[in-house]
């Protein structure tokens, strides 16, 4: 099956006239003679504006994948069904759980989905929510939950389910995309909160595939120790991964480090990135 992938939302923006930046994710897989699979919404302020001047009618999508209950990944999703009717939405069941980022200074905002699931499905939301591994179309597969089972993977420590600082978010609905291609596996990340190593070994668990070709996406890195960094870049050059196009959650840092440590893999996935596989 071929593929083209096509970033709609990110933090920062390419060359092209007039589409906009925000903190969130999405992005547009068009498989050859099939229907679009839209993957994420970002947080709903630039999803329809992008699509629009890249001439991608987000009308004909019928899939949606949510890859986890935040709103820099779900925002977009009411506006879509708003301005371009129903759709079938895959998920976990976790998704609507109460999501917040609790600061140092006792600060806490919410960061969930912005709608309830009641206002989705009656916008026309048809949702599809499974914690399991499956084929969502042909040649298209929902990691689902990953298990944690890296020492160094410990992730986000800010996220909790309440205010209070003591009701910790693991993030269990964190899943990501995969693609089969000619060229070996592609792999589509929200967040990859799960850890990105995590997310590589439940991919290879379940496919009996080590093939990756490329891995595209918010690695979260930027959110995580110097120790989880350092541990995941040794990981990936065993891996013998041949693009990594990271983005949103990455963070500069993190960037800068994966573009010195792997110099041929690493691109940048802004808005417009487009990879055709």
């Amino acid at each position: 099956m071929n593929f083209r992938i096509t970033v709609l939302c990110e933090n920062s923006v390419g060359p092209l006239s007039g589409t906009l930046g925000e903190h969130g994710f999405s992005a547009l897989i068009e498989p050859n003679g099939g229907k679009p699979l839209l993957f994420d919404t970002g947080q709903g302020l630039t999803l329809l504006n992008n699509a629009r001047r890249m001439n991608k009618d987000l009308a004909n999508v019928e899939q949606v994948v949510i890859s986890h209950g935040h709103y820099d990944h779900a925002g977009g999703l009411k506006p879509l069904l708003d301005e371009c009717g129903p759709k079938r939405v895959y998920s976990h069941p976790a998704a609507f759980s109460p999501r917040f980022r609790v600061k140092d200074t006792g600060e806490c905002y919410p960061i969930g989905i912005p709608s309830s699931r009641e206002e989705l499905e009656t916008a026309g939301a048809s949702f599809d929510l499974s914690k399991d591994f499956r084929e969502i179309a042909a040649g298209v597969y929902l990691t689902g939950q990953v298990p944690r089972v890296t020492g160094f993977e410990t992730g986000d420590q800010g996220l909790y389910c309440d205010c209070t600082g003591q009701d910790i978010d693991t993030t269990p609905d964190d899943q990501s995309l995969i693609l089969e291609t000619e060229k070996g596996l592609v792999l589509l990340l929200g967040c990859c909160h799960a850890g990105l190593i995590n997310t590589i070994e439940h991919v290879a668990y379940m496919t009996g595939r080590r093939d990756i070709y490329a891995v595209i996406g918010g690695t979260h890195l930027g959110f995580c120790s110097p120790e989880q960094i350092n541990l995941t870049i040794a990981a990936l050059k065993t891996l013998g991964v041949k693009k990594l196009a990271a983005s949103h959650c990455t963070g500069f840092a993190a960037s800068a480090r994966l573009s010195r440590e792997l110099p041929k893999e690493f691109q940048m996935a802004m808005v417009g990135y487009s990879l055709e596989v």
